[in-house]
């Protein structure tokens, strides 16, 4: 039950926004509404929010997506999105990237810098956050299969730059079981990608004591066309199974918990992504205290990034997926977030531009500054709804993780690894991505613009154009940066990250750090460690 008292002596020790607490009409509004024994904000397990105070306190980070073409590029939409009031920087890296290869490679060719900046070595990076000071902005960046070498690029340039590793705040989605489950972004087979994960579990939990090593990432699952029931269970049983990898690799829990993430999908069904992520910090606060043995608050309090459904968005009237966008990052915002991006509206057509960027950040803000619902810390709870659907989404969370603990004789890491291995999670999500085309087919869920409402404004919209040019610029780039190295010293680092890769006790991520700095590419470490972990093919279920 909730103790007031103790809730009032942290909300009190949080500092306080310098706005007025108070309706349009001046009618003054508590930071808390609810019963006095009744769960409260900050307080075990959490359903009502991870901090007493919430947005009295501190609005969530506005982070917006950004990524196309060169790091020159990039570099200058992360200065306009600075520019326009954002205050996180997150990254999207093209399809090479996200899959270890160069730009280089003849596999990439078409692809370098069409769906996010193309990072090949440390000069990229250096550019991608020129002028940019590492310690003053937080930055979080989607990729996993080169996470790890990606990271240690990240790093390589707060060095050069003097930039305190103890400094660096931010994130990395480094979460390789939700792409064998969904996205599909995979290299090598799950065991030693996992190994990947929990040696920056440990690096970070060493040297980045302000940054987040893995993001366990629901958004994809989603994306994928699971039902929020799947994507929330799906999700905290990975997270399960990267704290069990972790413990296993010798750290206690409460060393590393901490610095966890996850990031969730923001659908258009607005109540049950509320109650989604209200069961999403209940479900992982008891799991974390009662088997995992945390002892920490900090290591039962989840913390998640929310980002808007872009496979909700159209490409039909597209202009309507403004208001898509701001319902779904107001559920966001309602059910709690700690950092948010809002989809641009033209993002169902191509990467989008910076008008439509800049819209996207500006939905954000006038659900911060504008409709007075950041005040009260969540203001649905009680709510007879909310409450049962929160009851029912969790109740269908523990029947999933009763099956991945049956078929992994009662571990979640074990279990997981088999129901990929098995195709289980792929069957789910299809069979359900399949339920609800039907639905939009036979009509029962209508869709503004595509089987409903069908007459509007389909005008060309303008979208953001990838000149080709892009792909010979950085091309002639990664030919630069490989002729100026030291052949001597690249060949050295790729030797020891094989030799060390064929040691599961050693962690790799300071021999990819030396590697980075010595301008060894993605590509060129990615070959190296597959070398000897092999290369992973999804084995068919059909």
């Amino acid at each position: 039950m909730g103790d007031r008292h103790r809730w009032q002596e942290e909300f009190d020790r949080s500092p306080s926004r310098r706005v007025p607490y108070e309706t349009m009409s001046g009618v003054p509004l508590d930071p808390v509404y609810g019963p006095d024994e009744a769960e409260l904000p900050g307080q075990f397990p959490y359903t009502r929010g991870p901090y007493a105070s919430m947005y009295r306190s501190r609005l969530w980070t506005m982070r917006q997506f950004a990524g196309f073409g060169t790091a020159e590029d990039t570099n200058g939409r992360f200065k306009e999105l600075l520019r326009s009031g954002g205050n996180g920087l997150s990254t999207a890296f093209d399809m090479p990237t996200l899959l270890g290869r160069d730009s280089d490679d003849p596999l990439a060719k078409g692809e370098v810098g069409r769906a996010g900046v193309a990072v090949d070595t440390l000069a990229d990076m250096e550019t991608l956050f020129a002028g940019i000071d590492l310690g003053a902005v937080t930055t979080s960046m989607t990729i996993n299969s080169a996470a790890a070498p990606v990271m240690a690029m990240y790093v390589a340039v707060a060095d050069g730059t003097g930039v305190p590793r103890t400094a660096l705040g931010g994130t990395v989605q480094n979460d390789i079981l939700k792409e064998y489950q969904a996205q599909k972004e995979y290299v090598f087979p799950p065991r030693p990608s996992v190994r990947l994960v929990t040696d920056l579990i440990r690096f970070a939990t060493a040297e980045l004591p302000r940054w987040h090593p893995v993001s366990v990432s629901g958004y994809h699952i989603r994306e994928a066309g699971s039902t929020a029931a799947q994507e929330l269970a799906f999700t905290l049983a990975n997270g399960f199974a990267y704290v069990e990898a972790a413990t296993a690799a010798g750290l206690h829990v409460d060393e590393f918990a901490p610095r966890l993430s996850f990031f969730f999908n923001a659908h258009i069904d607005f109540f049950e992504e509320i109650a989604k992520y209200r069961a999403a910090r209940r479900i992982y606060a008891r799991w974390m205290r009662d088997r995992y043995g945390a002892c920490d608050p900090r290591s039962m309090t989840l913390r998640f990034h929310t980002q808007t459904a872009g496979v909700s968005l159209t490409a039909q009237q597209p202009e309507v997926n403004l208001a898509r966008v701001a319902i779904e990052a107001l559920a966001g915002v309602l059910g709690g977030t700690q950092s948010l991006h809002t989809d641009s509206y033209d993002e169902a057509l191509a990467l989008p531009t910076e008008k439509a960027a800049r819209l996207a950040l500006r939905t954000q803000q006038v659900i911060a500054e504008e409709t007075g619902v950041v005040h009260v810390a969540d203001p649905l709870g009680g709510s007879w709804f909310v409450e049962e659907l929160t009851d029912e989404l969790e109740r269908r969370a523990e029947e999933v993780f009763s099956h991945l603990l049956e078929v992994g004789s009662g571990s979640m890491l074990e279990g997981v690894f088999a129901c990929i291995d098995d195709g289980w999670f792929c069957a789910e999500i299809a069979d359900s991505a399949y339920r609800f085309q039907q639905k939009i087919t036979s009509g029962e869920w209508v869709q503004v613009g595509v089987n409903g409402y069908t007459e509007g404004d389909d005008r060309q919209t303008q979208i953001l154009y990838i000149d080709p040019a892009v792909e010979n610029r950085q091309l002639e780039k990664l030919a630069a940066v490989k002729q100026s190295r030291d052949d001597d010293v690249v060949r050295r680092c790729l030797d020891r990250l094989a030799r060390e890769a064929a040691d599961p006790t050693v962690n790799l991520v300071p021999a990819l750090v030396e590697a980075a700095k010595a301008y060894v590419t993605v590509g060129e470490t990615m070959h190296a460690l597959s070398s000897v972990f092999g290369t992973w093919f999804e084995r068919s279920t059909a």
